[in-house]
């Protein structure tokens, strides 16, 4: 068993990209429903204020380090982790092992059309892939119960929800038993990428840990959002440097 580093009051698994998969893997084989938060700093700064997502990250049966952020406060915090594992790499990394392994999937958010758009992507790049679904996210509260009734009709053993955080891991936590799916990853808007609706940084901007900032120039509206990183980074350093040495008296 992986070893799970504490940050800010959430358990984080210090696994790869790679050692990620191989333990969904075992979710699959194992039968039993189990979801995956991929948690990045606004989830993570929003949860020291909000007792319901502190919660849900610890009923996650598997949490990933999504973005640089938490990877830096992890090191801060005396825990490192191998790397970040994003919502969009771990899909993608289990997309291309279930179209060999033969797992069927099932696509839940985004727009309408989006998910259609990305599925047909997806098996251009993998024929062999098995898309058993799609739905989209754009449902009233009332209606959350039919969307798993749709999912559990297609059987899937692996389900991505693209809802947004925190809505997707509320909706994964409710319903993941009732849609009898595997596994449930929470992958915030990887759909929109994979349907080529949203560019996503080049490789390179990704390897200099800048992705954040090709976003925002990409979406501007995006600048509230962002205002939450410096927050989360004085929390880190309040919590790991600064309680270390306590004021002279």
């Amino acid at each position: 068993m992986a070893m799970k580093v504490d940050l800010l009051g959430a358990k984080i698994d210090a696994l790869g990209l790679d050692e990620t998969v191989g333990r969904i893997a075992e979710f699959i084989r194992a039968g039993r429903p189990h979801w995956v938060m991929t948690i990045n700093p606004e989830f993570l700064y929003r949860a020291q204020f909000d007792s319901e997502l502190r919660d849900l990250a610890k009923r996650a049966d598997l949490v990933t380090p999504d973005g640089v952020g938490i990877v830096w406060a992890c090191r801060v915090a005396g825990n490192p982790v191998p790397e970040r594992v994003t919502g969009i790499d771990l899909m993608l990394r289990l997309v291309e092992s279930a179209a060999v392994k033969g797992w069927r999937i099932f696509l839940l958010g985004a727009a309408p059309g989006v998910a259609d758009e990305a599925a047909v992507r997806l098996r251009l790049s993998y024929p062999d892939l098995q898309v058993v679904g799609v739905c989209h996210g754009y449902y009233k509260e009332d209606e959350e119960a039919e969307a798993a009734g749709v999912v559990r009709e297609a059987r899937p053993d692996l389900l991505f929800v693209a809802l947004g955080a925190p809505k997707q891991e509320r909706w994964m936590d409710r319903y993941l038993i009732e849609t009898r799916a595997a596994v449930a990853v929470g992958v915030g808007g990887s759909f929109d990428v994979l349907a080529g609706r949203v560019r996503r940084a080049p490789r390179w901007i990704r390897r200099l840990h800048l992705e954040w900032l090709f976003r925002l120039v990409k979406e501007p509206s995006r600048w509230r959002r962002q205002l939450v990183l410096p927050l989360f980074a004085w929390r880190v350093i309040k919590e790991y440097k600064l309680k270390k040495f306590p004021p002279e008296t």
